[in-house]
């Protein structure tokens, strides 16, 4: 090209709209989305009136734990919650994070009845994961939105005590080690924080107690299912929301159109002895919750974004929810 040529202009990309290209269709466009906003507003109102000042406890796991845009989007829907004048709590575990430090430091997990076996060593490294980690970074996150979130663990204030638990596979006891049920839960840790609309984020390990209560100086790692179930009937919760990466309750697994979306507490306890060995704490959970008194238990796809306000703010919401036998 000689000095006296010019460049052309750069062609513009063939899907690029053209300004003031069919003003009428953007306005339509404009006007349907719009529209289609505020039916998702109208449809939230009753759900809104419902829960607000209530207390929902949410389990957070499962892929929405690893998953950056997931994260992200759990962190955000909490938020919400809080500002649509719910009392959240969040309970979190940490599967994935412990399985990964655990492979670091060349140490296999080992999971017996959906629950993983807990030596010493591996009870160090949870409480590092959890604490430290999950909780801290969880805690970051729904901070970038205000300060809101509060991190501890069931340590904290004797928020939660346990004691040692095992679980029985084909028929025999299996020793877990340093794993716990818990055995008492000290509402009055978080009753203040919940008071000043703060949002607690804690970590499921908790104090060992001995048979009469008294502190034996161990930690034990508690399933987070069953710790957000007890915590929620504790708080007297109008619901439970526990993440998963399952769509929710099969009655037929693996045929996803055996996907129950919603089922009673005595239905769903027929069903427990035929549940696969990883779903067994998790309907344990759910129906410990509706047991106590919470109105429902909803275990929802966390893969799902937003998954948490779609349970909670629309009719249908997502996966499966269990209610109480009396709840209409």
């Amino acid at each position: 090209m000689s000095s006296a040529e010019t460049a052309p202009e750069p062609a513009a990309p063939a899907d690029a709209p053209l300004v003031g290209k069919n003003p009428l269709a953007q306005l339509d466009a404009a006007r349907t989305e719009a529209r289609e906003k505020s039916e998702v507003l109208i449809e939230a109102m009753p759900w809104m009136q419902r829960f607000r000042g209530k207390i929902v406890v949410v389990k957070y796991g499962g892929n929405a734990m690893v998953d950056e845009e997931l994260r992200r989007g759990f962190a955000a829907d909490i938020v919400f919650m809080r500002l649509a004048g719910i009392h959240v709590v969040v309970v979190h575990g940490g599967g994935p994070q412990i399985n990964a430090m655990l492979s670091r430091v060349g140490k296999e997990s080992t999971f017996r009845g959906g629950l993983r076996v807990t030596d010493a060593e591996t009870m160090d490294i949870a409480r590092m994961v959890l604490v430290g980690q999950v909780g801290r970074e969880l805690v970051g996150l729904i901070n970038q939105h205000g300060p809101f979130a509060i991190g501890m663990s069931g340590e904290d204030a004797r928020l939660f005590t346990a004691t040692r638990r095992g679980t029985v596979v084909d028929g025999e006891d299996v020793d877990l080690g340093h794993v716990g049920a818990v055995q008492g839960v000290n509402i009055a840790a978080i009753s203040d924080l919940l008071e000043a609309g703060r949002i607690p984020v804690i970590s499921s390990i908790a104090p060992e107690v001995d048979s009469g209560g008294r502190p034996t100086g161990e930690v034990l790692n508690i399933n987070a299912d069953l710790a957000a179930a007890a915590l929620a009937e504790g708080l007297d919760a109008e619901k439970l929301v526990m993440l998963t990466d399952v769509e929710g309750l099969y009655r037929d697994w693996p045929d996803r159109a055996s996907l129950i979306p919603e089922i009673s507490a005595s239905a769903l306890r027929e069903m427990l002895p035929g549940l696969t060995a990883g779903m067994i704490p998790k309907a344990e959970a759910l129906l410990g919750a509706v047991d106590a008194g919470v109105r429902t238990a909803a275990m929802i796809d966390g893969r799902i974004e937003h998954a948490v306000l779609l349970e909670v703010f629309t009719t249908k919401g997502v996966g499966t929810m269990v209610r109480r036998d009396d709840y209409v």
